[in-house]
């Protein structure tokens, strides 16, 4: 039960000024867990504060959940459904957070949901395909495809609670002062 691979088109501009597309493949690098099963990570583009449009692609080169400092990451995330036994859940979480993206301050089952995390971050989530709840502390609530949350630096989960996948589009910026 996957989705489609995430299709990355680049513009740019040519010798002769004119505007062209100079890059139509596949996301460059999409990382995946070994013990989280259909769980993929795709970065497609990082920016770094005083780059500008012509600067070279740096998304395969990025490591961790957060982008460079005063910079912008853009990746997509495929939710495979969660599991039910809580203890799975714990440890497809531990190994997300204990491979992929260790500069998370990932807060566990201690916050409620064993992927609770908090990031120096504002995220704009595009739900893409499928459904996914966005947890927080208190509460929580259901997002389905063409819904946006803009999450600012709290603490938060995701999880899939449908039997199909879910693609929800991050673009990530540094909110660090």
């Amino acid at each position: 039960m996957s989705l489609n691979p995430v299709r990355r088109i680049i513009t740019g501009v040519g010798a002769d000024g004119r505007s062209r597309f100079i890059a139509d493949t596949p996301a460059p690098v999409s990382q995946t867990v070994a013990e989280r099963p259909g769980y993929v990570v795709s970065n497609i583009w990082v920016t770094r504060l005083g780059e500008g449009p012509d600067t070279p692609d740096a998304s395969a080169a990025h490591r961790g959940i957060s982008p460079p400092d005063r910079g912008t990451v853009l990746r997509t995330v495929e939710f495979p459904p969660e599991p039910k036994d809580p203890e799975a859940k714990a440890r497809m979480m531990a190994a997300t957070f204990g491979s992929i993206f260790q500069d998370a301050d990932h807060r566990g089952k201690a916050a409620g949901h064993p992927g609770m995390h908090v990031t120096q971050t504002v995220d704009y989530a595009i739900v893409l395909d499928g459904e996914i709840w966005a947890i927080m502390d208190d509460e929580e609530t259901l997002m389905k495809a063409g819904d946006i949350l803009v999450q600012r630096g709290t603490n938060h989960a995701w999880a899939n609670r449908s039997d199909a996948p879910a693609r929800i589009a991050f673009i990530l910026i540094d909110a660090k002062t």
